[in-house]
């Protein structure tokens, strides 16, 4: 089960990249219809107006989604058949493949839409979600039966959930600075009607914000004392953050070259991760030993 949760993860993260890939080759209408490549086809077909591999990367990027598919359906297959049956882990479970079908509606929508940049947006922003989601099916995978307990106090549980929220805003000012960029995932799409340099700042202050939330985060869970474990994970959230931020910086001097976008992407992900595992890791459900059964009573012969 954790094994699966964990590919989950990977599948989630992974299809956000590619997609990225779609989008700055330019190859957003590479397939311009939906479920088909083109009318009358379900695959690539030799076209004038469309390029070959332009067709190529958008179909395969589609193909990936059947990969996704059979990854969240072996999660569902596997907590289900997970004896005793646990109803946390059944619902995190559930919402993994069922996410990939809104992720493919959406997906459709963003096509026939002509790659409208809020569709582009929004088919983004649920992957996170997703990745999210299934950082939280691997520590429900890895949990016991006993009673959830508490690793911090409701106070700091509170503050990571704030970070959490910024994380969020964070991510959505990220799809705006995208969204009136270069990279549209067509040369004919039309960008989002704002500044590139405001929307950046905005992006930056956002940055700076969480970065502060998580020092005062730091500090305070050096004061309560937490677990090792915990602390583990703040650690990589911190070293993610700062990386995603530098290279952020480096893609928006370079004047946003393609692949640091995609590095940009993956890197989002990453970050999304060590937030989620540092969420999960707030309580804990121990394994449960069962009571030894006591031998009966010996009978005693009367003589």
């Amino acid at each position: 089960m954790r094994a699966l949760a964990i590919a989950a993860v990977v599948a989630q993260a992974g299809i956000a990249v590619t997609g990225s890939v779609v989008r700055v080759t330019g190859s957003g209408l590479g397939c311009p219809t939906w479920p088909e490549c083109f009318p009358g086809s379900l695959v690539p077909t030799a076209h004038p107006e469309v390029e070959p591999l332009t067709q190529w990367i958008e179909f395969g990027n589609r193909l990936l989604t059947f990969a996704v598919v059979l990854v969240t359906g072996a999660c569902l297959l596997a907590a289900l058949n997970t004896r005793p049956r646990r109803a946390r882990l059944t619902r995190l479970a559930l919402v993994q493949p069922l996410g990939v079908v809104a992720q493919a509606v959406i997906g459709g929508v963003t096509v026939l839409t002509g790659l409208v940049w809020w569709s582009v947006s929004l088919h983004f922003l649920v992957s996170m979600v997703l990745v999210w989601l299934a950082v939280q099916l691997v520590e429900a995978a890895g949990d016991g039966d006993g009673p959830p307990r508490q690793v911090v106090g409701g106070a700091v549980r509170g503050l990571i959930a704030t970070s959490a929220v910024v994380l969020g805003a964070l991510l959505v000012a990220g799809t705006f600075v995208t969204a009136a960029g270069p990279h549209a995932g067509d040369a004919d799409t039309p960008r989002l009607d704002a500044s590139v340099p405001a929307l950046a700042q905005l992006h930056a202050d956002l940055l700076f914000g969480y970065l502060g939330l998580l020092i005062g985060l730091g500090f305070t869970l050096k004061a309560v004392g937490v677990p090792r474990r915990m602390w583990r994970r703040f650690a990589v959230l911190v070293a993610v953050v700062l990386a995603q931020g530098a290279l952020g910086g480096v893609q928006y001097a370079l004047g946003v070259p393609e692949v640091l976008v995609s590095l940009h992407v993956l890197g989002a992900a990453l970050v999304t991760v060590a937030a989620g595992a540092v969420w999960a890791g707030t309580v804990e459900r121990p394994h449960v030993t069962p009571a030894p059964v006591a031998d009966p009573p010996a009978l005693v012969r009367s003589s």
